[in-house]
Protein backbone atom coordinates (compact mmCIF):
# COMPACT_ATOMS: atom_id res chain seq x y z
CA UNK A 1 0.00 0.00 0.00
CA UNK A 2 1.38 3.44 -0.90
CA UNK A 3 1.13 6.31 1.29
CA UNK A 4 -1.58 8.57 -1.02
CA UNK A 5 -4.26 6.71 -2.20
CA UNK A 6 -5.89 7.80 -5.19
CA UNK A 7 -8.39 10.25 -4.00
CA UNK A 8 -5.46 12.23 -2.24
CA UNK A 9 -3.43 12.29 -5.41
CA UNK A 10 -6.10 13.70 -7.15
CA UNK A 11 -6.33 16.37 -5.17
CA UNK A 12 -2.54 16.98 -4.87
CA UNK A 13 -2.34 17.15 -8.70
CA UNK A 14 -5.14 19.87 -8.50
CA UNK A 15 -3.80 21.76 -5.54
CA UNK A 16 -1.49 24.82 -6.90
CA UNK A 17 2.50 24.10 -5.12
CA UNK A 18 2.70 27.49 -3.50
CA UNK A 19 3.87 28.54 -0.25
CA UNK A 20 1.47 31.42 0.65
CA UNK A 21 -2.31 30.18 -0.11
CA UNK A 22 -2.58 34.08 -1.69
CA UNK A 23 -0.11 33.55 -4.52
CA UNK A 24 -0.78 34.52 -8.18
CA UNK A 25 0.66 31.00 -9.40
CA UNK A 26 -1.87 29.10 -6.80
CA UNK A 27 -4.72 30.85 -8.74
CA UNK A 28 -3.92 30.39 -12.30
CA UNK A 29 -1.39 27.44 -12.78
CA UNK A 30 -3.63 24.78 -15.02
CA UNK A 31 -4.53 21.81 -13.67
CA UNK A 32 -2.04 19.06 -15.68
CA UNK A 33 -0.40 15.84 -15.25
CA UNK A 34 2.23 14.65 -12.77
CA UNK A 35 5.60 14.83 -13.96
CA UNK A 36 6.20 10.74 -13.24
CA UNK A 37 9.90 10.70 -13.48
CA UNK A 38 11.53 7.14 -13.12
CA UNK A 39 13.54 7.77 -9.60
CA UNK A 40 17.61 7.92 -9.65
CA UNK A 41 17.05 4.52 -6.97
CA UNK A 42 14.44 2.25 -5.35
CA UNK A 43 12.25 4.25 -2.70
CA UNK A 44 13.22 7.87 -3.41
CA UNK A 45 9.76 8.38 -4.09
CA UNK A 46 6.33 6.94 -3.37
CA UNK A 47 7.30 4.50 -0.16
CA UNK A 48 5.47 2.19 1.55
CA UNK A 49 3.00 3.51 4.04
CA UNK A 50 3.60 3.49 7.44
CA UNK A 51 0.86 4.04 10.57
CA UNK A 52 1.55 5.05 13.96
CA UNK A 53 0.37 2.27 16.51
CA UNK A 54 0.86 4.03 19.69
CA UNK A 55 -2.71 5.80 20.67
CA UNK A 56 -2.87 10.02 20.39
CA UNK A 57 -4.67 12.94 20.63
CA UNK A 58 -5.36 16.09 18.54
CA UNK A 59 -5.77 19.50 19.79
CA UNK A 60 -6.50 22.47 18.51
CA UNK A 61 -5.05 25.32 21.25
CA UNK A 62 -5.48 28.22 19.50
CA UNK A 63 -7.25 29.93 16.35
CA UNK A 64 -6.08 33.53 16.61
CA UNK A 65 -2.36 33.69 15.41
CA UNK A 66 -3.06 35.51 12.03
CA UNK A 67 -0.49 34.67 9.86
CA UNK A 68 2.59 32.51 11.54
CA UNK A 69 5.64 31.39 10.06
CA UNK A 70 7.67 29.93 12.76
CA UNK A 71 7.21 28.39 16.49
CA UNK A 72 9.85 26.95 18.44
CA UNK A 73 9.92 26.36 22.39
CA UNK A 74 11.35 28.82 24.84
CA UNK A 75 12.43 28.52 28.64
CA UNK A 76 9.20 28.60 31.60
CA UNK A 77 6.94 26.26 29.52
CA UNK A 78 6.60 29.45 26.49
CA UNK A 79 6.83 29.28 22.74
CA UNK A 80 7.66 31.87 20.64
CA UNK A 81 5.80 32.42 17.19
CA UNK A 82 6.30 34.84 14.57
CA UNK A 83 3.74 36.69 12.39
CA UNK A 84 4.18 37.54 9.21
CA UNK A 85 3.37 41.02 9.36
CA UNK A 86 6.60 41.90 11.52
CA UNK A 87 5.46 41.13 15.29
CA UNK A 88 6.19 38.18 17.63
CA UNK A 89 3.60 36.08 20.22
CA UNK A 90 5.06 34.63 23.31
CA UNK A 91 2.43 31.71 23.99
CA UNK A 92 1.94 29.41 27.26
CA UNK A 93 2.39 25.71 27.01
CA UNK A 94 -1.68 25.80 26.37
CA UNK A 95 -1.68 28.38 23.51
CA UNK A 96 -2.85 31.69 25.55
CA UNK A 97 -1.34 34.53 23.96
CA UNK A 98 1.02 35.73 26.29
CA UNK A 99 2.56 39.38 24.96
CA UNK A 100 3.01 40.13 21.69
CA UNK A 101 6.92 41.83 20.70
CA UNK A 102 7.71 44.68 18.68
CA UNK A 103 9.99 46.86 18.03
CA UNK A 104 11.78 45.00 14.99
CA UNK A 105 13.07 46.17 11.43
CA UNK A 106 10.08 46.48 9.17
CA UNK A 107 9.66 43.15 6.52
CA UNK A 108 8.27 43.21 3.22
CA UNK A 109 5.05 41.71 3.65
CA UNK A 110 3.81 40.73 0.40
CA UNK A 111 3.52 37.22 -1.52
CA UNK A 112 5.32 34.86 0.49
CA UNK A 113 7.60 37.68 2.01
CA UNK A 114 7.03 38.96 5.76
CA UNK A 115 8.82 38.11 9.32
CA UNK A 116 10.12 33.97 8.72
CA UNK A 117 12.23 31.78 11.16
CA UNK A 118 13.35 32.47 14.59
CA UNK A 119 15.97 31.22 16.70
CA UNK A 120 17.09 31.28 20.78
CA UNK A 121 20.58 32.45 20.61
CA UNK A 122 22.88 29.42 22.54
CA UNK A 123 23.33 32.07 25.81
CA UNK A 124 19.51 32.71 25.38
CA UNK A 125 18.98 32.61 29.00
CA UNK A 126 21.72 34.95 30.24
CA UNK A 127 21.64 37.46 27.11
CA UNK A 128 18.24 36.74 25.94
CA UNK A 129 19.55 37.16 22.38
CA UNK A 130 17.38 35.87 19.23
CA UNK A 131 18.33 35.30 15.72
CA UNK A 132 15.68 35.96 12.93
CA UNK A 133 15.21 35.77 9.28
CA UNK A 134 13.26 38.36 7.44
CA UNK A 135 12.15 39.58 3.87
CA UNK A 136 14.26 42.81 3.85
CA UNK A 137 12.71 45.94 1.99
CA UNK A 138 15.76 47.97 -0.05
CA UNK A 139 15.67 51.75 -0.06
CA UNK A 140 14.10 51.49 -3.43
CA UNK A 141 10.95 50.21 -2.61
CA UNK A 142 10.76 47.75 -5.31
CA UNK A 143 13.93 45.16 -4.66
CA UNK A 144 13.99 43.35 -1.47
CA UNK A 145 16.37 40.19 -0.09
CA UNK A 146 16.08 37.75 2.68
CA UNK A 147 18.01 38.66 5.65
CA UNK A 148 19.34 37.61 9.15
CA UNK A 149 18.80 39.87 12.43
CA UNK A 150 19.23 39.28 15.81
CA UNK A 151 18.47 41.45 18.98
CA UNK A 152 17.60 41.22 22.85
CA UNK A 153 13.85 40.01 24.03
CA UNK A 154 12.64 42.25 26.71
CA UNK A 155 9.72 40.77 27.19
CA UNK A 156 9.24 43.36 30.20
CA UNK A 157 9.23 45.80 27.42
CA UNK A 158 7.35 43.31 24.88
CA UNK A 159 9.80 44.40 22.26
CA UNK A 160 13.33 43.12 20.66
CA UNK A 161 16.25 46.07 21.98
CA UNK A 162 19.01 47.25 19.66
CA UNK A 163 18.04 45.22 16.27
CA UNK A 164 20.58 45.06 13.96
CA UNK A 165 20.81 43.02 10.54
CA UNK A 166 23.97 40.69 10.68
CA UNK A 167 24.02 39.13 6.95
CA UNK A 168 21.95 39.77 3.35
CA UNK A 169 21.48 37.01 0.78
CA UNK A 170 22.60 39.77 -2.10
CA UNK A 171 21.57 40.59 -4.55
CA UNK A 172 18.01 42.58 -3.77
CA UNK A 173 15.73 41.41 -6.47
CA UNK A 174 11.90 42.59 -7.29
CA UNK A 175 10.20 39.60 -6.32
CA UNK A 176 7.91 38.60 -3.53
CA UNK A 177 8.67 35.00 -3.81
CA UNK A 178 10.56 32.24 -2.61
CA UNK A 179 12.80 33.78 0.34
CA UNK A 180 13.44 30.46 2.04
CA UNK A 181 14.16 30.33 4.82
CA UNK A 182 15.22 28.85 7.98
CA UNK A 183 17.86 29.29 10.68
CA UNK A 184 19.00 27.12 13.39
CA UNK A 185 22.31 27.06 15.43
CA UNK A 186 24.78 23.93 15.34
CA UNK A 187 26.47 22.58 18.31
CA UNK A 188 29.45 24.94 17.95
CA UNK A 189 27.24 28.00 18.55
CA UNK A 190 27.23 28.98 14.71
CA UNK A 191 23.88 29.17 12.15
CA UNK A 192 22.42 27.67 9.20
CA UNK A 193 20.38 29.69 7.42
CA UNK A 194 18.71 29.09 4.05
CA UNK A 195 17.59 31.32 1.08
CA UNK A 196 15.72 31.07 -1.78
CA UNK A 197 16.79 32.02 -5.25
CA UNK A 198 13.73 34.17 -5.26
CA UNK A 199 11.46 32.62 -8.00
CA UNK A 200 12.28 34.59 -11.21
CA UNK A 201 14.33 33.66 -14.09
CA UNK A 202 17.38 36.57 -12.74
CA UNK A 203 17.34 34.61 -9.57
CA UNK A 204 16.89 31.12 -10.79
CA UNK A 205 19.96 30.85 -12.93
CA UNK A 206 21.82 32.41 -9.75
CA UNK A 207 21.45 29.35 -7.74
CA UNK A 208 24.41 27.96 -9.86
CA UNK A 209 26.16 31.23 -8.87
CA UNK A 210 28.72 30.63 -6.43
CA UNK A 211 29.35 34.17 -6.32
CA UNK A 212 25.55 34.65 -5.59
CA UNK A 213 23.46 34.47 -2.37
CA UNK A 214 20.67 33.06 -4.19
CA UNK A 215 19.25 29.84 -3.68
CA UNK A 216 22.25 28.65 -1.14
CA UNK A 217 22.46 27.43 2.40
CA UNK A 218 24.98 29.29 4.23
CA UNK A 219 26.75 28.72 7.57
CA UNK A 220 27.47 31.97 9.94
CA UNK A 221 28.90 32.81 13.16
CA UNK A 222 26.49 34.95 15.20
CA UNK A 223 28.28 38.09 13.76
CA UNK A 224 27.37 37.18 10.82
CA UNK A 225 30.93 35.96 8.92
CA UNK A 226 31.78 33.02 6.93
CA UNK A 227 32.51 30.21 9.73
CA UNK A 228 35.98 29.35 9.63
CA UNK A 229 36.20 25.69 7.46
CA UNK A 230 33.45 26.54 5.24
CA UNK A 231 34.53 24.87 1.48
CA UNK A 232 34.28 27.86 -0.66
CA UNK A 233 36.04 29.81 1.94
CA UNK A 234 39.15 30.01 -0.44
CA UNK A 235 37.75 29.87 -3.71
CA UNK A 236 38.00 33.07 -5.65
CA UNK A 237 35.04 35.12 -6.26
CA UNK A 238 32.58 32.87 -4.18
CA UNK A 239 30.86 33.92 -0.86
CA UNK A 240 32.52 32.53 1.81
CA UNK A 241 29.08 32.06 3.39
CA UNK A 242 28.16 29.30 1.52
CA UNK A 243 27.52 25.99 2.59
CA UNK A 244 25.83 24.26 -0.26
CA UNK A 245 23.98 25.59 -3.32
CA UNK A 246 22.17 24.86 -6.54
CA UNK A 247 19.03 25.06 -4.07
CA UNK A 248 15.05 26.43 -4.98
CA UNK A 249 13.48 27.38 -2.45
CA UNK A 250 14.40 25.49 1.16
CA UNK A 251 11.71 26.29 3.63
CA UNK A 252 12.80 23.48 6.40
CA UNK A 253 15.90 22.91 8.14
CA UNK A 254 17.07 20.86 10.94
CA UNK A 255 19.58 18.36 12.62
CA UNK A 256 18.96 14.67 13.01
CA UNK A 257 19.94 14.03 16.54
CA UNK A 258 20.76 10.25 16.19
CA UNK A 259 23.77 11.47 13.54
CA UNK A 260 24.13 15.24 13.73
CA UNK A 261 23.63 15.61 10.11
CA UNK A 262 21.71 18.92 8.69
CA UNK A 263 18.58 17.92 6.83
CA UNK A 264 16.76 20.25 4.84
CA UNK A 265 13.14 20.12 2.85
CA UNK A 266 13.08 22.09 -0.69
CA UNK A 267 9.63 23.50 -1.92
CA UNK A 268 10.20 22.31 -5.59
CA UNK A 269 8.14 23.03 -8.47
CA UNK A 270 5.06 21.51 -9.74
CA UNK A 271 6.26 17.86 -8.27
CA UNK A 272 9.95 17.32 -7.09
CA UNK A 273 9.60 18.62 -3.73
CA UNK A 274 12.72 17.28 -2.22
CA UNK A 275 14.07 15.81 1.06
CA UNK A 276 18.16 16.44 1.02
CA UNK A 277 20.86 15.09 3.17
CA UNK A 278 23.17 18.33 3.13
CA UNK A 279 26.69 18.12 2.68
CA UNK A 280 29.51 20.88 2.82
CA UNK A 281 30.23 22.12 -0.70
CA UNK A 282 27.90 20.12 -2.55
CA UNK A 283 25.68 20.80 -5.35
CA UNK A 284 22.07 20.25 -5.27
CA UNK A 285 21.19 20.73 -8.87
CA UNK A 286 18.50 23.59 -9.23
CA UNK A 287 17.91 24.68 -11.62
CA UNK A 288 19.80 22.03 -13.73
CA UNK A 289 18.04 18.61 -12.30
CA UNK A 290 15.19 18.55 -11.20
CA UNK A 291 11.89 16.24 -10.86
CA UNK A 292 9.18 19.04 -11.56
CA UNK A 293 7.96 20.67 -14.14
CA UNK A 294 6.85 24.38 -14.62
CA UNK A 295 3.50 25.43 -12.89
CA UNK A 296 1.84 25.70 -16.69
CA UNK A 297 3.40 21.93 -17.67
CA UNK A 298 6.23 22.85 -19.59
CA UNK A 299 9.63 21.23 -18.83
CA UNK A 300 12.33 22.99 -17.06
CA UNK A 301 15.72 23.17 -18.83
CA UNK A 302 16.69 20.17 -20.55
CA UNK A 303 14.58 17.87 -18.49
CA UNK A 304 17.36 16.39 -16.69
CA UNK A 305 16.69 14.09 -13.30
CA UNK A 306 20.48 13.06 -12.86
CA UNK A 307 23.89 14.85 -13.30
CA UNK A 308 27.36 13.97 -12.29
CA UNK A 309 28.18 16.28 -9.49
CA UNK A 310 25.27 17.08 -8.98
CA UNK A 311 23.06 15.56 -5.65
CA UNK A 312 20.34 13.48 -6.12
CA UNK A 313 17.46 14.07 -2.92
CA UNK A 314 17.25 11.28 -1.06
CA UNK A 315 13.26 11.86 -1.27
CA UNK A 316 10.86 13.44 -3.77
CA UNK A 317 7.69 13.63 -4.36
CA UNK A 318 5.27 13.49 -7.27
CA UNK A 319 3.42 15.45 -7.53
CA UNK A 320 3.50 17.26 -4.48
CA UNK A 321 4.15 17.64 -1.20
CA UNK A 322 4.24 21.73 -0.91
CA UNK A 323 7.54 21.10 2.53
CA UNK A 324 7.50 24.30 4.66
CA UNK A 325 9.22 23.52 8.42
CA UNK A 326 10.86 20.42 9.41
CA UNK A 327 11.29 18.86 12.94
CA UNK A 328 12.94 15.46 13.81
CA UNK A 329 11.16 13.76 16.58
CA UNK A 330 14.06 13.98 19.44
CA UNK A 331 11.49 12.77 22.47
CA UNK A 332 10.54 9.20 23.45
CA UNK A 333 6.88 9.35 24.61
CA UNK A 334 6.10 8.31 21.27
CA UNK A 335 8.34 5.63 20.75
CA UNK A 336 7.71 4.26 17.19
CA UNK A 337 8.59 8.35 16.11
CA UNK A 338 12.02 8.16 17.65
CA UNK A 339 14.21 10.53 15.28
CA UNK A 340 11.83 10.51 12.60
CA UNK A 341 11.39 13.36 10.45
CA UNK A 342 8.44 15.73 10.37
CA UNK A 343 7.76 18.27 7.61
CA UNK A 344 4.51 20.66 7.75
CA UNK A 345 2.48 20.20 4.14
CA UNK A 346 1.16 23.11 2.65
CA UNK A 347 -0.84 22.70 -0.63
CA UNK A 348 -1.30 18.90 0.63
CA UNK A 349 -2.46 20.44 3.51
CA UNK A 350 -1.24 17.45 5.94
CA UNK A 351 1.76 16.54 8.29
CA UNK A 352 4.38 14.07 6.90
CA UNK A 353 5.98 11.77 8.93
CA UNK A 354 9.25 10.16 7.73
CA UNK A 355 10.74 7.30 8.67
CA UNK A 356 14.67 7.25 7.98
CA UNK A 357 17.46 4.40 8.02
CA UNK A 358 20.71 4.66 7.56
CA UNK A 359 19.66 8.18 5.41
CA UNK A 360 16.98 6.41 3.59
CA UNK A 361 13.25 6.67 3.50
CA UNK A 362 11.61 3.28 4.64
CA UNK A 363 8.13 4.79 5.62
CA UNK A 364 6.06 7.77 4.81
CA UNK A 365 2.75 8.71 7.02
CA UNK A 366 0.34 11.29 6.51
CA UNK A 367 -1.31 13.15 9.70
CA UNK A 368 -4.24 15.47 9.91
CA UNK A 369 -4.97 15.54 6.67
CA UNK A 370 -8.90 15.67 7.87
CA UNK A 371 -8.00 18.96 9.11
CA UNK A 372 -7.69 20.80 5.73
CA UNK A 373 -4.95 22.99 6.83
CA UNK A 374 -1.70 24.25 5.30
CA UNK A 375 0.89 23.76 8.25
CA UNK A 376 3.53 25.91 7.76
CA UNK A 377 6.21 24.94 10.92
CA UNK A 378 6.24 22.69 13.78
CA UNK A 379 8.61 21.59 16.80
CA UNK A 380 8.92 19.40 19.76
CA UNK A 381 8.35 20.05 23.34
CA UNK A 382 7.91 17.50 26.34
CA UNK A 383 7.55 14.65 23.88
CA UNK A 384 4.20 16.64 21.84
CA UNK A 385 4.39 17.98 18.56
CA UNK A 386 3.17 21.27 17.76
CA UNK A 387 2.30 22.37 14.69
CA UNK A 388 1.22 26.36 13.39
CA UNK A 389 -0.80 26.57 10.35
CA UNK A 390 -1.75 29.25 7.69
CA UNK A 391 -5.04 29.97 9.52
CA UNK A 392 -3.37 31.14 12.16
CA UNK A 393 -4.25 27.58 14.33
CA UNK A 394 -2.15 25.82 16.64
CA UNK A 395 -2.01 22.45 17.19
CA UNK A 396 -0.67 19.54 19.69
CA UNK A 397 -0.48 15.92 19.29
CA UNK A 398 -0.19 14.24 22.25
CA UNK A 399 0.28 10.19 23.39
CA UNK A 400 -3.11 9.33 25.07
Amino acid sequence: MKILSIAVLATAAIAIISCNSNDKKETKAPIIQSPNYPPAFKGQTHIDSVKTTTAYTVDLLDTTLGRPWAIIPMPGNQFLVTERSGYMMILDENGKLLKKIHGLPAVWDRGQGGLLDVALGPQFTKNKMIYWTFSEPQSDSVTNLTAVAKGELSEKDSMVKNPVVIFRATPALKSDFHFGSRLLFDKEGNIFVSAGERSILEGRKQAQDLSSGLGKIFHITKEGKPVAGNPFINTPNARPEIYSYGHRNPQGLDINPATGDLWEAEFGPRGGDEVNLIQPGHNYGWPVITYGIEYDGRKIGDSIQQKEGMEQPVYFWDPVSSPSGITFYNADSIPEWKNNLFLGGLSSMQIIRLVIVNNKVTGEESLLADKKERFRDLTVYKGMLFAVTDYGHLYRIRKK
